[in-house]
């Protein structure tokens, strides 16, 4: 009985081990490095990054093409679903929204370029526009009224 017992409290460890070691090498393995570069022995300057499309609509997870010599990968991308998708592979700075345009019921803010990912063409220069938020916002020293 005292065998038994012993054997199966090996198992159940080994088991367990074996989960922990899956477990582990499958949060390993789905890392922001593996999914985005090309599998190859090309630098990020060789290689030709194509624009990335979505899998489905017109924004959120979709594919591009990484060219370097005679080997093209694909390789995951993301567009925002939101003002930010035209200029999603440019990276800019932004200064503060500015006041609500009556007439148009929109906001605007201008940004400079501070980087280009993939290689990507990018304006200089951009300004975005959004809806104003419905509702006026209170300053921090107003109080409820109730």
């Amino acid at each position: 009985m005292r065998s038994l017992f012993s054997v199966m409290l090996l198992l159940l460890l080994a088991l367990t081990l074996t989960a922990e070691a899956n477990r582990r090498a499958k949060a390993h393995k789905g890392g922001k490095h593996e999914k985005s570069r090309p599998a190859s022995e090309c630098s990020a300057a060789e290689t030709q990054y194509g624009k990335c499309v979505p899998e489905h609509g017109d924004c959120g997870e979709g594919l591009r093409e990484a060219t370097c010599k005679d080997r093209t990968d694909k390789i995951h991308c993301k567009i925002p679903c939101n003002w930010k998708k035209d200029i999603s592979d440019c990276k800019y700075k932004f200064g503060p929204w500015g006041s609500c345009d009556a007439t148009t019921n929109t906001k605007s803010r201008s940004g400079t370029l501070k980087r280009a990912l993939f290689n990507a063409e990018c304006q200089t220069a951009v300004k975005v526009s959004k809806p104003c938020s419905p509702k006026a916002k209170k300053a921090r020293g107003d109080k409820k009224s109730n």
